[in-house]
């Protein structure tokens, strides 16, 4: 039986990105994908890219933070791909602040010039994740600039994530952290965090 080799950063910008990396932005839609979360979607993750998410949380792939497109690819493991393969359990944001250091110390570097808009997005969304307020600030001003810069196409798009941005922040800011992720972390809620998450925004995990 043929042994399939392992896959590569590209297979992961390509499974996540498509064209959008060569265009500016995908030219299909990926709201799917990217947002919808299935049992099907999770377990065609888990099966292909299991190992290297694996890895990755692990602190392995180091040699992918060198360039910026092996360093995105890397990112979307730690913070896309995670919540995919470990759904529900504490384990889906084991990654989170080594994605966030990547993708604050990119920004800090200037590697993230060289991304496409979509890159950027992605590259930048760890920040949105963060249960840190001052990361959060960050988080919002990098969105502002990538609304502020994009291509007239795209701005639409990007005022949607942008909006997403700040209310995140401002669940952060409200909170100190996204009660939606207390079942799976072992947290108990406050009564107030009781009552907003019956009434209040969710955002996957």
């Amino acid at each position: 039986m043929k042994t399939l080799s392992p896959p590569t950063a590209d297979d992961v910008l390509d499974f996540w990105l498509g064209d959008g990396l060569q265009r500016g932005w995908c030219s299909d839609k990926r709201d799917a994908l990217w947002f919808g979360g299935s049992a099907e979607l999770d377990e065609k993750i888990r099966t292909r890219f299991g190992a290297l998410v694996e890895q990755a949380v692990d602190g392995g792939l180091t040699e992918w933070e060198e360039q910026i497109d092996t360093r995105l690819a890397l990112v979307l493991l730690l913070d896309q791909f995670t919540r995919n393969v470990y759904r529900g359990q504490a384990r889906a944001f084991a990654g989170d602040a080594r994605a966030q250091r990547l993708s604050l110390q990119a920004h800090a570097n200037g590697m993230d010039a060289e991304l496409a808009t979509v890159g950027c997005v992605f590259m930048t969304v760890p920040l949105e994740h963060a249960e840190d307020l001052a990361v959060q600030v960050e988080s919002v001003l990098r969105f502002q600039r990538l609304y502020d810069t994009c291509a007239p196409e795209l701005r639409d798009t990007l005022a949607g994530y942008l909006e997403y941005a700040q209310q995140h922040h401002d669940i952060v800011a409200q909170f100190g952290r996204f009660p939606h992720r207390n079942a799976a972390l072992g947290r108990a809620s406050t009564p107030e965090e009781e009552a907003f998450l019956t009434n209040g925004p969710r955002f996957g995990q």
